[in-house]
């Protein structure tokens, strides 16, 4: 494992796009300090990111960057998921607790234990989840700042097939699923995102997952964050799981790049 992993990176776009790519489950990479807390043998742990990573997001938001006319900003997480998952309320909001994945994880994608409960979750959320979250809220505030508002668009994956973990796993799995939020993601950015994924064989919204992320301090009070996740069944452009990326990837990409070249000129709030 890496020694000195970086935790995230923020890469800077044009300076008057509002669009951050937020990028959070795409690293196998796990600190040395974090993998002893890990019941999982080596294999078992390769297995295991296999499942879980959001494999090659990170470069499909690479290249949708480099092919998008209006290059978007970027914020990607260095870490993997089994470290700390950024994208979780840090308490007893989440409902993923049910299956041991709030912000720190404690079971595995097939419901067997990860940590030992020994492990303390506190030190994990105080040196990773507080310091991913005070850099993406600068982040939003920044885009507000410079161009009056923000649209997050969470770059995911998910597999063809549902993991035992997933609370609502047995509806629809759309090549595209949209995930929404009432208050942030307004019928204008949906529509946008449909439309610039419309030639994958369908689009859905909020099955299997639901929800967006946005930053706490602007969570359900500031309508100039907009906000909308895209989840992309895994079966479109990877081996499953955990394997190489394919053809697909690019069209992917060049989807991607005409959504956020069109968010600068829709009708969002802002």
């Amino acid at each position: 494992m890496d020694r000195t992993p970086q935790p995230f990176r923020l890469l800077p776009g044009a300076g008057r796009s509002p669009v951050l790519l937020h990028v959070p489950h795409s690293s196998r990479v796990i600190p040395e300090a974090v993998r002893g807390g890990i019941e999982l043998d080596d294999r078992a742990l390769r297995i295991e990111l296999d499942h879980i990573t959001d494999a090659h997001t990170a470069e499909l938001a690479a290249a949708a960057a480099d092919g998008a006319t209006v290059t978007p900003w970027r914020f990607v997480n260095g870490l993997s998921r089994l470290v700390i998952d950024p994208e979780r309320f840090p308490d007893e909001r989440e409902e993923m607790l049910a299956v041991g994945m709030g912000a720190v994880y404690t079971r595995t994608t097939h419901r067997e234990r990860l940590r030992h409960p020994d492990v303390a979750a506190q030190p994990l959320i105080d040196r990773y989840f507080h310091p991913y979250a005070a850099a993406m809220t600068a982040a939003v505030a920044d885009r507000l700042a410079v161009v009056g508002r923000a649209v997050i668009i969470d770059v995911h994956s998910y597999p063809t097939e549902p993991l035992p973990y997933e609370l609502h796993g047995a509806g629809p799995r759309p090549p595209i699923c949209l995930g929404t939020d009432d208050f942030h993601t307004p019928p204008e950015l949906l529509a946008v995102a449909e439309k610039a994924f419309a030639g994958f064989g369908g689009t859905g919204i909020d099955s299997p997952f639901a929800g967006t992320y946005v930053p706490l301090r602007y969570y359900g009070k500031d309508p100039r964050v907009s906000a909308l996740m895209i989840e992309i069944r895994r079966d479109l452009y990877m081996s499953e799981p955990g394997g190489p990326s394919g053809a697909g990837l690019t069209a992917l990409a060049i989807a991607l790049a005409r959504l956020t070249d069109a968010l600068p000129l829709s009708g969002l709030p802002g």
